[in-house]
């Protein structure tokens, strides 16, 4: 899946890692595991999330299965440059909220002989490509693409469907919000989506 020791040793440089998906794909998990593998092995690990991320905890990165790990929440990718300081290893989560400078700070960063690994919603309710998430996955070394399950039809699913009526790009939320669906129930649900507005607002205008 990816390399964690590289043949030159001389060569001080570190890397990018990306694990991307949908909404329930185990990104967190995976981001998370990687992360405590480092520990284990005694290296330096710093672990950043965006502030806004607030869904289980303050500080706490947490998957969706209550898998944590200690976290430092910061307001801008910037924070993160300042706050990494002699470490092996840097964590991101939820790359995706972070300002397009996000790119250039992980690239800083392996520049510097640092691992970062970050993960990411590739794309949004929209099914567009989310905020830096495809800079980031063209930059760096390894990419990892994780799926969910659809829960229409059982297919691997990689398209978060949002249930609320809500046009905002950022909306946290869980399965009250949001379901993990294929391609097939993705377009029918956008599609059954899209009539109900219709016929919401041709009601609204008969009234």
């Amino acid at each position: 899946m990816f390399l964690e020791n590289t043949v030159n040793h001389t060569e001080q440089f570190g890397w990018i890692e990306v694990i991307c998906g949908s909404m329930f794909s185990g990104k967190t998990e995976e981001l998370i595991r990687r992360l405590k593998r480092a520990q284990f092995a005694k290296q330096r690990v710093e672990i950043f999330k965006p502030s806004v991320d607030t869904r289980y905890d303050d500080e706490e990165v947490v998957s969706h299965n209550d898998n944590r790990i200690r976290s430092t929440p910061v307001p801008s990718s910037a924070n993160i440059v300042l706050l990494a300081n002699n470490v092996d290893v840097v964590g991101i989560d939820e790359a995706q909220f972070f300002d397009d400078e996000i790119v250039s700070v992980c690239n800083d960063l392996a520049n510097r002989g640092i691992r970062v690994i970050v993960a990411g919603l590739d794309m949004d309710f929209k099914g567009k490509p989310f905020g830096p998430m495809p800079a980031l996955m063209a930059t760096a070394e390894y990419v990892t693409k994780v799926h969910a399950v659809c829960t229409h039809t059982g297919n691997l699913a990689h398209f978060s469907f949002r249930k609320a009526i809500n046009d905002d790009l950022v909306l946290l939320g869980e399965n009250e919000e949001y379901e993990p669906l294929s391609r097939a129930a993705y377009y029918k649900a956008m599609q059954k989506q899209q009539e109900k507005i219709s016929i919401s607002k041709s009601e609204n205008k008969d009234e």
